[in-house]
C-alpha cells in the first residue's frame, strides 16, 4: 500500500505542480498589483462586516473562521515537523514564500467563488466546481473537480487529522487510539447533523481562541529560548537557498517540502478555501477575497512559523535525507522520523514532558477537529453541486456523513505515513484542476478588483453588478439586484 501511494503521490506532486503553484502566485500578485500588501488594512476591517439586511448565508467572519479552521490543522504542528524533518530548516522559508504569493491566489479563487455562487435551500453554495461550469462552460471539468474534492477532502484528508489527535492522546495519556477514534466519530456526528450554521457558529468561537492561544504559547517558549531565536531564523534563511553546507545537498527536497506542506497547510490554490468563501453574505465578491487572503497569512506566517521557530530554537528535530540517512540529529532529545514529537519536545523544554504532551494533545484536538468540520462542509457543498437536481441529494449527503465519520475513526488505526500520502494525493488532485481554472478565469478577477477600487475612490460602498463588468452566468447577483 505504501509503495503504491508513494508512486501516485510522486506523479501528482511532480516538479511541474510545484513550479505551477509558485508561478500562479506570482502571476496573480503582479496582475493584482500585490493586493495582499496594498489592502492589508482593508482585510482586517472587512473581517467584521456583513450584510445584515439579508439573513441568508453566514457573516464574513464566520466564513473566515470556517476557512481558517480548514487551514489551521495538523499541518501546522505535524506538517511543519515533516517539512523540517525531510526538507531541513529552509523548507519553512519556502512555506513563507508560498503563503505570501499564495495570498493573491486565495484572493482570486475566493473572489471567483463569490461571483459564481448559487443559493440552494437557504444556503450559499459555490467554489471551483461552480465557477468552472459557469465561467469556463465545462460541466465535465467541474464534475471532475467536485468528485476530486469529495474524495480528497471528505475521504482522504480526515484520517490524517484524527491520526494526529489519537497519536498524541495515546502517547500522553496512554488511551488506546481506537477509543479516541470512537469519541471523535461521535462528536463529529453530533455537529455535522446541525448543518452549516452550527459548523459556522463553532468555528467562529473555537478557531480564533485556538490560534491566539497557540501563538501565545509559542511566544512564551521563544522568550525562554531567546538566545537561540536569531540562530534559528538565520538557519532557516541560509538553508532555504543552499548556503548552509549541511543541508545544501537536499536543496530540491527543501523547496518541494516547503511548497507541498505550505499548500497543504494554507490551501491557497487548492480550492477548498474558495468553497467556504462562497457561503459569506457580502455586497461585492472582492470583500470575501480580501478576507480569505488574510487567513493565509494567519495560517502560515503566524501559526506555522510559531511551530517552526519553537522546534528550531529548541533544536528538537532531525533532518533525514532522501536515502534515509540523518543529516542533523537533535542534540537534546531522542527523536525518530518527523511527527508530533518534534513539537511536543520543544514545548517540553519549558514545561516538562507530561505537561507538554497535554498542551499539544489539546492543541491538536482543537486544530484537527475544526479542520475536519471544514472538510465536511466543503465536501457537502460539492455533493450538493453533483446532486442538486436529483431527488436523492439528501440521501447521498447522509451516506457521505456516515463515510466521513467512519474515515475519522479509521484514521486513528492506519499507519501515519500512508495517511500523509493519501492526503497529499487528494490535495494535489484538487490543486491541479483549480489552478488551471483560476488562471483561465483571471481576467474576471482583475475586473472585479478594478470595479471594487473604483467605487471606493468615488466614495461609494462597493456593490457588484455582473452586467457592468460583462460577466455572464453570475445568476445569483442578477437575481439579488
Amino acid at each position: 500500500m505504501g509503495h503504491i501511494t508513494d508512486l501516485i503521490c510522486g506523479w501528482i506532486w511532480s516538479p511541474v505542480l510545484v513550479i505551477l503553484c509558485l508561478i500562479t502566485g506570482l502571476y496573480f500578485s503582479f496582475g493584482l498589483r500585490f493586493v495582499q500588501i496594498r489592502r492589508l488594512r482593508t482585510m482586517v476591517r472587512l473581517l467584521f462586516s456583513s450584510d445584515k439586511s439579508d439573513k441568508s448565508g453566514v457573516t464574513s467572519f464566520q466564513a473566515f473562521a470556517m476557512a481558517l479552521s480548514g487551514r489551521v490543522g495538523t499541518g501546522n504542528i505535524m506538517g511543519v515537523a515533516t517539512a523540517i524533518g525531510f526538507g531541513g530548516p529552509g523548507a519553512i522559508v519556502w512555506m513563507w514564500i508560498v503563503a505570501f504569493f499564495g495570498a493573491s491566489t486565495a484572493f482570486a479563487e475566493s473572489t471567483l467563488a463569490q461571483v459564481f455562487k448559487d443559493e440552494h435551500e437557504g444556503q450559499f453554495r459555490g467554489g471551483p466546481a461552480y465557477y468552472i461550469e459557469k465561467g469556463l462552460h465545462s460541466k465535465v471539468f467541474a464534475t471532475v473537480f467536485a468528485i476530486a474534492a469529495v474524495i480528497g477532502l471528505g475521504v482522504l484528508s480526515p484520517p490524517i487529522q484524527s491520526n494526529g489527535i489519537a497519536t498524541s492522546f495515546h502517547n500522553t495519556f496512554g488511551v488506546e487510539k481506537w477509543i479516541v477514534g470512537a469519541i471523535l466519530a461521535v462528536l463529529l456526528a453530533l455537529i455535522i447533523i446541525g448543518g452549516v450554521k452550527r459548523i459556522a457558529k463553532i468555528a467562529e468561537i473555537v478557531t480564533p481562541f485556538m490560534a491566539i492561544g497557540y501563538i501565545t504559547l509559542s511566544i512564551v517558549i521563544l522568550i525562554a529560548n531567546a538566545s537561540e531565536v536569531p540562530a534559528a531564523f538565520s538557519n532557516m534563511i541560509r538553508s532555504a537557498f543552499g548556503f548552509n553546507e549541511a543541508f545544501a545537498g537536499i536543496m530540491g527536497w527543501t523547496i518541494s517540502m516547503g511548497v507541498k506542506r505550505g499548500l497543504y497547510s494554507n490551501e491557497a490554490g487548492q480550492g477548498s478555501g474558495a468553497i467556504v468563501s462562497a457561503s459569506a453574505n457580502v455586497s461585492h465578491p472582492v470583500k470575501q477575497g480580501l478576507v480569505q487572503a488574510f487567513s493565509v497569512y494567519i495560517d502560515t506566517l503566524m501559526v506555522c512559523t510559531a511551530t517552526a521557530v519553537m522546534i528550531l530554537a529548541c533544536q528538537t528535530y532531525n533532518v533525514i535525507d532522501p536515502q534515509g540517512g540523518i543529516i542533523f540529529r537533535s542534540p537534546i532529545a531522542e527523536l525518530g522520523e518527523p511527527d508530533v514529537s518534534y513539537t511536543t519536545s520543544a514545548v517540553a523544554t519549558l514545561t516538562g514532558n507530561y505537561a507538554a504532551g497535554i498542551v499539544i494533545s489539546i492543541a491538536l484536538l482543537f486544530f484537527a477537529f475544526t479542520t475536519v468540520l471544514a472538510y465536511y462542509y466543503n465536501s457537502e457543498t460539492n455533493i450538493s453541486y453533483l446532486f442538486c437536481k436529483s431527488k436523492h441529494e439528501h440521501l447521498v449527503i447522509n451516506i457521505f456523513r456516515a463515510v466521513i465519520i467512519i474515515m475519522m475513526f479509521l484514521g486513528t488505526v492506519i499507519e501515519a505515513s500512508t495517511i500523509w500520502n493519501l492526503a497529499d494525493i487528494g490535495v494535489g488532485m484538487m490543486a491541479w484542476i483549480n489552478i488551471i481554472a483560476i488562471l483561465l478565469l483571471s481576467p474576471i478577477v482583475f475586473r472585479c478588483l478594478r470595479s471594487y477600487e473604483k467605487q471606493e475612490k468615488e466614495g461609494k460602498e462597493p456593490v457588484f453588478d455582473p452586467n457592468d463588468l460583462n460577466i455572464k452566468n453570475a445568476d445569483f447577483w442578477k437575481h439579488k439586484k
